[in-house]
């Protein structure tokens, strides 16, 4: 479809002799600008929006220019056409791009016989130089491209905003990326200020890919009440995902070898494709991968790009791109938008992009055309993220949006237009207030705010310090407003709505080249001789010059580099992703409770999320791990509070809310500001996009269901607005709403002002204006008052609709009072697996000003793993309570320590052996007895008052005439009640009020009311803690310390009772299980079976296996018995692996089973395995997979023993018609394929020999039967079953198993399977889990008598013992288990340990050992 022809016959020449047809975005768009509308065009990334709307614009400017309109000559022209983008390299991209169609048009004109076009363009930006903005003034040209900073400054500078007077086209790209902030509030009144300034009003044009609701956003272009035509052709395009997950399965934490895991994955993606984006969420995250992956690819091959770069090594990072000279790019947001960067075959995501629309940004980077596929893989990095990026991808499956919700008349921006404007001109205040109310955010805004800010600016910000700080002149009188001397100075140095960052500038010496910034705090801590990266290169640092902010640099020539941090809010999860979480979760506990329960959910979560088979069943394991720890899934309609002990006595609440964390922010602040109110004490807490965190002290005690209504949704705003005011958010807002306020200068004098004395001045204008926020703690009663200050009330209401979300904490609530979220109260003896992420969470999180070191939540211990079995976390061991009561139990052992037990416990039966002490107390006077209803009980003289009022109305008191020297005072009923109840407390275990009150004749109304004072005093808990008791019935009490102390014998019960041996020490031990010690060998056929059973599935060179492996094993080996094991069908050999490929296949980037090589024949070194036959099969599977073995085409031998099956060598000759060289050259052949066995072991063992041996043995040579070497079985074997099989075969062989001890193994089951069979062994009671060997992380599990051994080796004293090994044997972990680098397993190559450590680290080649008539080699 061509051009309209409205367009300018130039412009349709070339439009139409460069692109087939204009999109539908762009006809659509045309014909709306052609009717001079405001437009909102929002279409596909790659759908042309860009050249939209300029092609419209240049073609109005074309038109101009041959009908003499368009002023060419220098110093007449002005602005015609403004271009605004969010960003300054993006404005910078557009300009170089703009340069094209230019040029198209003024070539199209000279061929069509006209007068090219003399259309000029300029870029002004914040990076733009000095000369060339006075260039700019100079000689203006047509179409300015700029920044919304940049468009305020020309806008409030005298000669710049004489040059907009004509401007007749605003085009306002990535529209949603400026309205969600305060950017968008301050580009929405420099609009305003434009139309002010303009002759008309110029057309305004808005561009974005990703943007909801667009009705907003529409608003939001054009104003209140002004129409604007909406051209949608929606944001979907094709795509191809997929979330990529370790082989190891995730944790709460990622492990140094999932990242190595994530890099090496990453680095062979870029190995398939020519330009790869990497996208990062920080800027410290950037630098290491790319540090990471340049390691991988070469360090000119990957770079970073970040905002901390300089604008050259950014500029210079995106060309080296786009031309082909990198290969790929790891960057934050700084390239999320549309800056070009050539083509891009594939975007990475490493972590959840926390957003759906921020993730379509991203992935829109790769095919960024029209037609072509964005492809994109999301690597999670722990299990909550993989759940969320799930959640990603079904978001973006199902056309999702996040909501935009621009901020409302934020009056620290408007402030500063105030002043810029008034600087300008002069204005009277209602037409000044009615121009603000031209712009979407400020159209609501009362007269009242604005004479507030009004007020403000021309009285001074604190009228405590005067009104030298004002910046208007206000004439009320005459109702008019003007700027006062300094105050254009002050708004164009200070101008702007980016918090400013106190970051120090690298500089590189000699030459003065900036490299980019870094944190102010990481400048200050770090020292001169320091090396970091920044920009994929090291640098050492010569000295930091803090007044200057400077950090100067020499390159450190590719030293070893630390990694820089910066300073940052994390962004939170927006709540149309959290929803998407939300309903996630619930629908795989819909489909765990459906008919095929877990089967169902790995198959569909990996068709509906674009997932791998491992992380759907990863995902599985970790919602079934929760739903079986607490009996629920927290969701938006359940919300979980989890309460459980930690190791400082204290507790943890961990309140499961998926809500995102601008609403869990909220709702932590506010339980945390009620939790201090009620218990008068300051917690800890954090909150995440999951769940909140509140660090309970040892005081806190209350039942857990009393929290549900902690937080009222009446008292919500009172308690948060009080909350804030202490809380970091607070003051930091305040320095950014003063900054943007121009009530605190960055910039002064000509001089930037140093960050802290920024800081300084701030904290003194807020005591000025809000002195109870900075007075002395000890002299506040009552909560804090705000003052009615405009820029006090701005940051209270930054702090809780932009920090926090207040207003879906609202709602929440009121669905909670509502019934209509469901409220579960669990209390457990260790965290639930969703609790490990907060329990984890990054400073950013916190809620409080704790550092991360004096954090109560560091101070648990958590499982690496998820628990394998359903279990009531809540359940306390019943051995551990019975020990606890018995520790806790008053044990006298004599009369005086009875008398003290009497004096604590007030009153109380005694029994047994303690009666022969009563009686001799109650002979002295120190003890007497009452008799109640329960029977007689004792008590000690002293408490006779307590007596009096416990049973003084029902039972008669003894006489007791006290000594003068004792006080008599006498309690009230209740006080005596309480100090009863208390003393029994702390010698009981678990108990039932009733009980107690039972026991000693009390009422059960009296013992209860007793108890509820001392759960408000943090002494004792409520709950059901006996194993087996009924939740129906009454609640048990239990004192705090003593339920800490049955919490930690619980975890301990199920805990390692072994200390980790050494390195050194297992060595020994494996020694002794593989009878390679002297006194631990064995012998005979049996020992023979045992050691094969042992190490079958290890794959040796054939020459290695008798004599190097089994003969050091079996004492007195003879190849005859290995020879009759064999033909008897006990045992076989084989080769179980396929040779390998080290061609990629696709997907993953490593070697892959290809079709065997047929022209290499079985030699010495041939890897090949011996096993007991009636393993065989599923050691061919665990090697090779499912699939079968390629076979060749042709082979007269292969298609004989299909078709005849197993045959002896003469009956295979005559099959095959093959003489016997022939025969045995295709035997030999396909034994090293992997694809035919032989039933005895003499034919294997000629082929060893060569020469005159072999030809002495010739007649012998192929005794036995010939096979196909494939599974008898047709069927695959479940993988749970296969891991467990491999599982059961490394507990075999080494008798303790974790990941880095099997690296030599050919097993091809993941290590992650294997490690889930162990865990089910664990929890069968056939393996002991625990740390066993020192010096290794991740998983370790060990058979009960391999712990015992471990336990007496480690008592053993080390004697000296020698080993010898070959190299070649499976025991060579040198550089595995042992330190130093590995040996390479040569055949003939000896190993010395003396007590299980390597003596050096050289093989001894080819050792003299006396020959034996009866074995191959003997063994010394």
């Amino acid at each position: 479809m061509p051009l309209p022809d409205s367009f300018h016959p130039a412009v349709r020449h070339w439009f139409e002799h460069t692109f087939d047809a204009p999109t539908e975005a762009q006809s659509n768009g045309w014909r709306e600008i052609a009717a001079g509308r405001d437009t909102l065009i929002a279409a596909p990334t790659g759908s042309g929006k860009t050249l939209a709307a300029f092609l419209a614009s240049l073609d109005a400017l074309v038109q101009k220019s041959y009908t003499k309109d368009l002023p060419t000559p220098k110093g007449q022209r002005k602005i015609e056409v403004v271009y605004v983008s969010p960003l300054k390299a993006l404005s910078s991209d557009v300009q170089r791009n703009l340069e094209m169609p230019l040029e198209g048009i003024r070539e199209a004109a000279v061929t069509l016989g006209l007068e090219p076009p003399a259309i000029r363009t300029a870029l002004r930006t914040g990076d733009t130089t000095p000369a060339a903005r006075a260039a700019i003034v100079r000689d203006a040209p047509h179409i300015l491209i700029t920044t919304p900073e940049s468009l305020y400054l020309m806008l409030t500078a005298e000669r710049t905003r004489a040059l907009l007077t004509d401007v007749s086209t605003v085009i306002v790209d990535e529209l949603h990326a400026l309205m969600r902030d305060k950017r968008g509030s301050h580009l929405a009144l420099s609009l305003a200020r434009l139309d002010a300034v303009t002759r008309r009003r110029p057309q305004r044009i808005g561009l974005s890919a990703t943007i909801h609701p667009i009705e907003e956003a529409a608003r939001f272009l054009t104003g209140p009440n002004r129409p604007c035509a909406i051209v949608n052709r929606g944001h979907r395009r094709d795509v191809e995902l997929r979330i990529e997950v370790p082989q190891t399965d995730l944790q709460a934490v990622p492990t140094h070898e999932q990242w190595k895991e994530i890099y090496d994955r990453i680095a062979a993606l870029v190995g398939e494709t020519r330009t790869t984006l990497v996208f990062v969420n920080t800027r410290r995250m950037a630098e290491r991968v790319a540090h990471h992956l340049g390691e991988r690819l070469g360090e000119d091959r990957v770079a970073a790009h970040h905002g901390s770069l300089s604008k050259e090594r950014r500029l210079r990072t995106e060309q080296r791109l786009k031309a082909g000279d990198m290969r790929a790019l790891v960057a934050t947001a700084s390239l999320e938008l549309g800056i070009d960067i050539g083509s891009v075959d594939l975007v990475c995501q490493i972590g959840s992009p926390r957003a759906i629309t921020t993730f379509l940004q991203r992935i829109g980077r790769a095919g960024h055309g029209l037609g072509r596929i964005s492809r994109g893989r999301l690597f999670a990095t722990s299990r909550d993220e993989l759940l969320e990026c799930a959640a990603v991808i079904r978001g973006v499956a199902s056309g999702h949006l996040d909501r935009i919700e621009p901020p409302k008349a934020p009056v620290d921006v408007l402030a500063q237009h105030i002043v810029a404007e008034c600087s300008a001109r002069e204005w009277d205040e209602t037409a000044l207030y009615e121009l603000v109310r031209q712009s979407a955010p400020y159209a609501d805004l009362p007269r009242q705010a604005f004479d507030e800010v009004v007020d403000m600016l021309s009285t001074g910000v604190a009228p405590r310090l005067g009104r030298n700080a004002a910046l208007l002149h206000r004439d009320r009188v005459a109702n008019q407003l003007r700027g006062r001397r300094a105050a254009r100075i002050i708004a164009l140095t200070n101008g702007g709505a980016i918090p400013d960052v106190a970051d120090y500038r690298v500089i590189l010496d000699p030459d003065e080249t900036l490299v980019g910034t870094v944190n102010e705090d990481w400048a200050i801590e770090s020292m001169a001789g320091d090396v970091f990266v920044l920009g994929t290169h090291s640098w050492r640092i010569r000295r930091v010059e803090s007044r200057k902010g400077i950090m100067r640099v020499e390159d450190a020539q590719g030293l070893p580099p630390s990694v820089p941090f910066w300073l940052g809010e994390a962004p939170s999860r927006t709540w149309e992703l959290s929803a998407e979480v939300s309903r996630l979760r619930a629908d795989v506990v819909a489909y765990l409770d459906g008919r095929d329960g877990r089967r169902d959910v790995p198959p569909w979560l990996a068709t509906e999320c674009a997932l791998t088979e491992e992380g759907a069943a990863q995902v599985a394991e970790y919602v079934t791990a929760q739903r079986d720890a607490l009996g629920v899934v927290p969701t938006m309609d359940d919300i979980v509070f989890e309460r459980f002990f930690d190791e400082a006595g204290g507790m943890q609440l961990v309140v499961h809310a998926p809500f995102g964390g601008r609403v869990n922010r909220a709702f932590g602040l506010a339980l945390r500001k009620r939790f201090c109110q009620t218990f008068d004490f300051e917690l800890q807490a954090a909150a995440t996009d999951d769940a909140i965190v509140l660090s309970m002290g040892t005081m806190h005690s209350f039942p857990l269901q009393d929290a549900f209504h902690f937080v009222r949704n009446e008292q919500l705003d009172t308690t948060l607005e009080q909350a804030i005011l202490v809380a970091p958010m607070f003051g930091a807002r305040w320095r950014w709403n003063a900054g943007r306020a121009l009530a605190v200068l960055r910039h002064s004098h000509g001089k930037k002002v140093p960050p802290f004395i920024q800081r300084m001045r701030a904290d003194d204008l807020l005591a000025a204006v809000f002195p109870a926020q900075v007075a002395c703690q000890e002299n506040a009663t009552g909560p804090l008052e705000i003052p009615e200050h405009p820029l006090v009330r701005q940051t209270v209401h930054d702090c809780l609709f932009e920090a926090m979300d207040t207003v879906r904490l609202h709602d929440l609530l009121a669905r909670m009072d509502r019934g209509e979220i469901r409220m579960h109260a669990r209390d457990t003896t260790e965290p639930s697996p969703f609790s490990h992420e907060v329990l984890n969470a990054k400073p950013y999180a916190f809620l409080d000003d704790a550092p991360l070191e004096e954090r109560r939540a560091r101070a648990i211990s958590l499982r690496r793993t998820l628990p394998e079995n359903q279990r009531d976390l809540a359940a306390l061991d019943a051995d551990a309570i019975a020990r606890v009561v018995a520790e806790a139990r008053p044990s006298p052992r004599n009369a005086d320590e009875l008398h003290d037990v009497l004096l604590g416990l007030v009153v109380a039966p005694i029994e047994g052996e303690a009666r022969a002490w009563l009686d001799e107390l109650v002979r002295t006077g120190r003890a007497a007895l009452v008799t109640t209803r329960a029977g007689a009980l004792a008590f000690a003289t002293e408490q006779i008052g307590a007596i009096r009022a416990l049973y003084g109305a029902h039972a008669p008191i003894p006489d007791i005439a006290l000594p003068p020297h004792i006080a008599t005072e006498t309690p009230t009923h209740d006080e005596a009640v309480l100090r009863t109840v208390r003393g029994h407390i702390e010698s009981m275990g678990p108990f039932r009020p009733t009980a107690l009150a039972e026991q000693l004749a009390l009422e059960a109304s009296d013992v209860a009311i007793a108890l509820g004072q001392l759960e408000s005093e943090g002494l004792v808990l409520r709950g059901h803690f006996t194993p087996g008791a009924s939740h129906d019935a009454e609640p048990e009490v239990c004192d705090r310390r003593l339920l800490a102390r049955i919490h930690r014998y619980t975890l301990d019960r199920l805990r390692s009772e072994i200390e980790p041996v050494s390195a050194q020490d297992f060595m020994r031990y494996l020694f002794e299980r593989h009878h390679l010690s002297v006194r631990t060998r064995s012998g005979g056929r049996a020992g023979l079976r045992e050691a094969i059973a042992m190490l079958q599935g290890f794959e040796l060179a054939a020459a290695s296996w008798e004599k190097d492996v089994l003969t050091p094993r079996v004492a007195g080996y003879r190849t005859e018995w290995l020879d009759q094991l064999c033909l008897e069908g006990e045992v076989a050999w084989a080769r179980l692996s396929l040779r390998k490929s080290t061609s990629s296949n696709g997907t993953g980037g490593g070697a892959r089973l290809a079709a065997p090589d047929f022209q290499r024949r079985a030699s010495r070194a041939t890897p090949i395995t011996m096993a007991l036959r009636a393993d065989l099969d599923w050691l061919l599977e665990a090697v090779r997979g499912s699939d079968p073995a390629p076979h060749p085409d042709g082979s007269p031998v292969l298609e004989a023993l299909r078709r005849r099956g197993a045959l002896f060598l003469e009956d295979l000759a005559k099959v095959t018609q093959l003489d016997r060289t022939d025969l045995t050259g295709a035997l030999w052949d396909l034994v090293g394929s992997g694809l035919v066995a032989g039933d005895g072991f003499l034919p294997l063992r000629e082929l060893l020999l060569s020469g005159q041996a072999a030809a002495r043995r010739k007649k012998r040579a192929f005794q036995g039967r010939w096979s196909l070497l494939e599974r008898m079985s047709p069927d695959t074997t479940p993988i749970d079953e296969l891991a467990d099989r491999v599982a059961g075969q490394l507990l075999l062989r080494y008798g303790v198993v974790f990941r880095e001890l099997v690296a030599r193994e050919s097993f091809s089951v993941p290590w992650r399977h294997v490690v889930r069979a162990l865990r089910l062994r664990e929890a069968r009671g056939l393996v002991r889990g625990g740390r066993f060997v020192a010096g290794f992380i991740g998983e370790q599990y060990a058979l009960p008598e391999a712990v015992d051994a471990l336990r007496r080796v480690r008592r053993q004293e080390r004697t000296g013992d020698m080993v010898r090994i070959r190299a070649s044997d499976p025991l060579n972990l040198v550089g595995i288990l042992l330190p130093g680098a590995r040996i390479p397993s040569h055949h003939g190559a000896s190993l010395m340990f003396r007590d299980g450590a390597l003596i050096t680290d050289q093989p001894m080649i080819n050792p003299p050992i006396a020959d034996s008539p009866n074995s191959i080699t003997s063994y010394n």
